[in-house]
């Protein structure tokens, strides 16, 4: 009867948990937890750091901050630079981005068609840029040349357009059923409104991912504003000041406890609270993208 009953736990899918399931489960939990710590308690460390009267770190680990204190973060904010260069990140995370995948949009869809003038010729001449590139001088003197120094376009006008980025929504677009964007055509529907009425809303999860890759990459970018902006303050972001604060904390420190007379900072403990306010809000943005992330393509797209 035991195997008998077994044998019908195993038919309907049911397994008994044995010990050895019991052990590896447990192994494996424990494995993921060193894995988690390992990879998150750097940045705790930071941000316990920055908030911690530096007067009372005496151990080189830190669970929790100790004596807590702001005062490193009033004074990074207290000067105007910082707050600025937020904003520059902050728009060029926004705008450069959507403008890219704007542009990227249009030539995927006219070239996912097969009928397109010109099309293998368009895809070959496109595709070889991924794989030459002018250089850094170059660059810089078309930068001159276009007048895009000292100016924020600089930060849009070269991303407008990215080859991998096209290819990717080029490849998501031809695995769309033809069926849909034909059957909007004989209801009376432009091109345009096929793209953004039928196409555009099951492109979510690509798009959502390529603007997630982006904003990543242009909020910690620091090498254009260097090259072309680094003489304009007004233009300076957030990356480059931390990146110019690292190099230059420590006369950052002194002035700051001679200007307020504060002995619960010092050099690091300003590098990690600007490192934290580098960090926090790009981190932000991935749970408000993740759940495009495993969207079904066809979800709702055709109904019975």
């Amino acid at each position: 009867m035991a195997n008998l009953s077994d044998k019908r736990r195993r038919s309907r899918g049911l397994h008994r948990y044995s010990t050895g399931d019991f052990f590896f489960d447990l192994f494996v939990a424990i494995f993921m937890i060193v894995v988690a710590v390992c990879s998150f308690y750097p940045f705790l460390y930071i941000l316990f750091y920055s908030l911690s009267n530096v007067a009372m770190i005496n151990t080189p680990l830190l669970f929790w901050p100790k004596g807590f204190t702001v005062e490193a973060y009033k004074l990074l904010l207290s000067d105007s630079t910082v707050p600025h260069a937020f904003l520059i990140s902050v728009l060029r995370t926004l705008i450069t981005p959507v403008c890219n995948l704007f542009v990227c949009l249009l030539a995927a869809f006219a070239l996912s068609h097969q009928h397109f003038p010109g099309r293998g010729f368009f895809q070959k001449f496109i595709t070889i840029t991924m794989y030459f590139s002018a250089g850094m001088i170059p660059s810089y003197i078309l930068m001159v040349r276009l007048h895009l120094t000292n100016s924020f376009l600089v930060y849009v006008i070269p991303g407008l357009f990215s080859v991998f980025n096209m290819i990717m929504i080029k490849t998501y677009i031809e695995s769309i059923p033809p069926a849909l964007e034909e059957s909007a055509m004989i209801d009376g529907a432009g091109y345009f409104k096929v793209l953004f009425r039928v196409i555009l809303p099951l492109l979510k999860p690509v798009l959502a991912a390529l603007f997630l890759f982006m904003c990543v990459g242009q909020w910690n970018t620091y090498a254009d504003t260097l090259l072309y902006n680094a003489g304009n303050k007004d233009l300076h972001t957030l990356s480059y000041v931390l990146m110019n604060f690292i190099q230059q904390s420590t006369s950052t420190a002194e002035q700051a406890r001679e200007r307020v007379g504060l002995n619960t900072v010092n050099t690091t403990s300003l590098k990690m609270s600007m490192t934290v306010l580098v960090v926090i809000p790009i981190m932000c943005v991935y749970p408000t993208l993740q759940k495009y992330f495993a969207s079904g393509l066809m979800i709702g797209s055709i109904k019975g």
